[in-house]
């Protein structure tokens, strides 16, 4: 069992620059060819003024610190075990070329179910008018038990 004290650690604030090019990439890279996340033209009709990151963009700068838990050499995570069981994400604004996004996250649950370990990671992240733009969650499975 992965040692529950490390419930509420925290990571961050990490900093995230959205590029535009990043942005298309990643919108090309899911084969969602929708005008407003490739073409500048287009998008400067809209609302939004400019192209907008696609929804699931998030998972560029809201778990970063997912990242950092990951490989936490206090937590001590069996790599070699571990799935990724489930992410979910709520929105609250676009995100936009020259965004800044600050993500802080945090342990926010660690259980057993059998012969597996949970470990669930949540953060916030808010653009440069510290707007939140973004609430992540991850949940990461980690076979025949999680400490090494």
């Amino acid at each position: 069992m992965i040692d529950r004290r490390f419930i509420g650690k925290t990571y961050g604030p990490i900093r995230y620059e959205v590029g535009r090019e990043k942005m298309k990439e990643y919108a090309a890279a899911a084969k969602d060819w929708r005008p407003i996340f490739h073409d500048e033209n287009f998008a400067s009709q809209t609302k939004y003024g400019d192209v907008i990151a696609m929804p699931n963009f998030a998972a560029v700068y809201a778990l970063r610190g997912a990242g950092m838990m990951l490989v936490d050499p206090e937590i001590k995570l069996n790599l070699a075990m571990l799935v990724h069981g489930a992410q979910e994400f709520e929105w609250y604004q676009v995100v936009k070329p020259n965004d800044v996004i600050t993500e802080t996250g945090k342990v926010a649950d660690i259980y057993e179910k059998g012969n597996l370990d949970f470990i669930v990671y949540e953060s916030e992240a808010r653009n440069q008018n510290g707007e939140l733009v973004c609430r992540a969650r991850a949940t990461f499975i980690i076979r025949g038990g999680g400490g090494k």
